[in-house]
């Protein structure tokens, strides 16, 4: 099974080049399983159900978010109605959606998709690597296919959340920095992992965002309206290669850029 993980999706212009590219991708590289990260992909902050339903009719398989999927509250609904958009699975309990499932196809591929949020320099959530043990091991009783989206900023939690699922799960893909690493790499216990896959959005901003924005920002400390940056578009993801039993064969970056 062939899996094409998106990097963050940031506004319209990632949402359009989604829906351009994306079937000529699937052709390309014999994709089976679309997962793309869609925490920014309203407004570059968000998801609302509009754009949840353009991007699963551009082709993606299912959506996962990260501590920004929370930003629009007509959200929470969409995230406990519609089972391919998952939030992290580390929140608490009681909050809207789900942090894992198993997504069918329309090509009959199922797999298994996990969410979790990293706590270094972010919120203090519960604990990603007991949760992401004790949901790992849920979905591969149910399937051996499984994709771990971990949305984290520091570095060392990504790599080391990597080598506490590894042979658990089929992958392990960092998100939420913006910028796609080269680290990719087999584990020796065959998953696959990445510490960011990267971004889908605006190449010309400060991640996404318009820079004088941004600039004005560092320049002055005071708040500002960030805004989707105009300007060439770049899609980065992931290919991963995984064989009937669960483990990962390969995995390579996608890369590529469009005008805006």
């Amino acid at each position: 099974m062939k899996i094409l993980f998106i990097g963050d999706i940031v506004g319209k212009p990632g949402r359009r080049l989604v829906a351009g590219r994306l079937a000529g991708l699937r052709r390309a590289h014999g994709v089976d399983v679309v997962i793309a990260n869609g925490e920014n992909a309203a407004g570059g902050m968000g998801i609302t159900p509009d754009v949840a339903d353009e991007l699963f009719a551009a082709g993606v398989d299912a959506l996962t978010g990260g501590n920004h999927i929370w930003k629009n509250r007509e959200a929470y609904q969409l995230l406990d109605a519609e089972p391919r958009l998952l939030r992290p699975a580390n929140y608490p309990p009681g909050v809207p959606g789900r942090g894992a499932g198993v997504v069918k196809t329309t090509g009959g591929f199922t797999v298994g998709v996990l969410n979790l949020e990293g706590r270094v320099f972010m919120q203090e959530l519960d604990d990603p690597f007991r949760i992401g043990r004790e949901q790992a091991e849920v979905l591969r009783a149910a399937v051996p296919t499984v994709i771990v989206d971990f949305h984290a900023e520091a570095t060392s939690e990504k790599v080391a959340l990597g080598w506490h699922l590894d042979g658990r799960v089929s992958a392990v893909v960092g998100t939420h920095t913006h910028v796609q690493t080269s680290d990719e790499r087999i584990l020796p216990g065959s998953t696959a992992y990445i510490t960011d896959v990267g971004m889908t959005g605006p190449r010309d901003g400060v991640i996404g965002m318009a820079r004088e924005a941004i600039l004005e920002r560092f320049l002055t400390q005071l708040p500002v309206r960030f805004e989707v940056a105009p300007g060439p578009v770049q899609l980065n993801a992931v290919l991963i290669d995984v064989a009937a039993d669960g483990r990962a064969q390969a995995i390579e970056r996608v890369q590529l850029v469009a005008e805006g």
